[in-house]
């Protein structure tokens, strides 16, 4: 189950709205090639993300010491001052991006989290080709489409090997609109993450800046769902994977923590409307092209 487990968790960022989030790519990529000679001493007054393609970069920050190897990424916070050199003889090549992240208006998204300084990708094989590539056709003056959209995918990889938990309030005003807004979809992202811990629901509840009773029913006014219905939802979602997999109803029913086979199927008909076996065997008709037409639609 752990390997199983472990290959399904959702992204951190994966349950939020992409109308709700605004990326600001502040600059064009900064196209790090340094020699020994390099040094710099500098604060921003916006994020910067640094990922290292070739030899080593040294940094420090406040009294903190990093280096940074090919594969590995460092979030600098907005008003941090920090100095940056290497000593490796060839050189140290890698990719700067200054940029924002905002949510539900002016709400800075990065200062609700608890981040890692630094991490190794662990989607390394799949991004470094990207990641090169994003650098090398990166415009010296100008930022595009494109760009955001490759971005996104990087910062999403790095919050997700970075994420330690939610802050408990980030600096947002809980009586705003915005705020609950903010509660809803940190609760919900937790949920949804570990759907399989028997309490995760409850405990969400408990930790949100709000009475109990209040923050359940905004959270049920926001999804359409209970934080537990919710909850029941997201398992049944990583079922319907499994299902795909070729796992049998009742080895799915054992995976996401079911002891009984029975009540899963009844849970997993009252999300989806079918019974497990019922869904695979739609799976496999689409898979062969059997559902064609408004009559196989059914």
């Amino acid at each position: 189950m752990d390997e199983i487990e472990g290959s399904m968790s959702e992204s951190i960022l994966a349950r939020i709205p992409p109308s709700a989030l605004s990326l600001v790519l502040v600059r064009s990529a900064i196209r790090m090639q340094h020699t020994p000679e390099w040094s710099i001493e500098k604060s921003l007054p916006v994020e910067d993300m640094i990922i290292a393609l070739e030899g080593r970069g040294e940094y420090q920050i406040n009294d903190e010491r990093f280096h940074l190897d090919p594969g590995e990424a460092m979030l600098l916070r907005r008003g941090e001052t920090f100095r940056g050199w290497t000593n490796s003889k060839t050189g140290y090549v890698g990719l700067a991006q200054h940029f924002t992240l905002g949510i539900y208006g002016e709400t800075d998204l990065i200062a609700q989290m608890k981040l890692k300084r630094k991490v190794r990708f662990s989607r390394w094989p799949e991004l470094g080709a990207m990641i090169r590539t994003y650098r090398d056709t990166a415009p010296p003056s100008s930022v595009t489409l494109l760009q955001h959209y490759q971005f996104m995918v990087m910062l999403i990889a790095f919050v997700d090997d970075a994420f330690l938990g939610w802050q408990r309030d980030g600096g947002m005003r809980i009586d705003s609109s915005a705020g609950i807004d903010l509660a809803v979809m940190k609760a919900a992202a937790r949920i949804s993450t570990a759907p399989l811990e028997p309490e995760i629901a409850a405990q969400a509840v408990r930790d949100a800046p709000y009475n109990p009773d209040y923050f359940h029913r905004e959270f049920r006014d926001r999804l359409g769902r209970t934080p537990r219905q919710y909850q029941e939802f997201c398992r049944i979602e990583r079922a319907m994977l499994l299902l795909e997999r070729g796992l049998s109803p009742s080895q799915v029913a054992r995976e996401i923590g079911y002891a009984d086979p029975y009540y899963f199927s009844r849970a997993f008909k009252r999300q989806a409307g079918q019974s497990p076996r019922g869904y695979q065997q739609h799976v496999r008709r689409a898979q062969t092209g059997q559902l064609i037409g408004p009559q196989s639609a059914r």
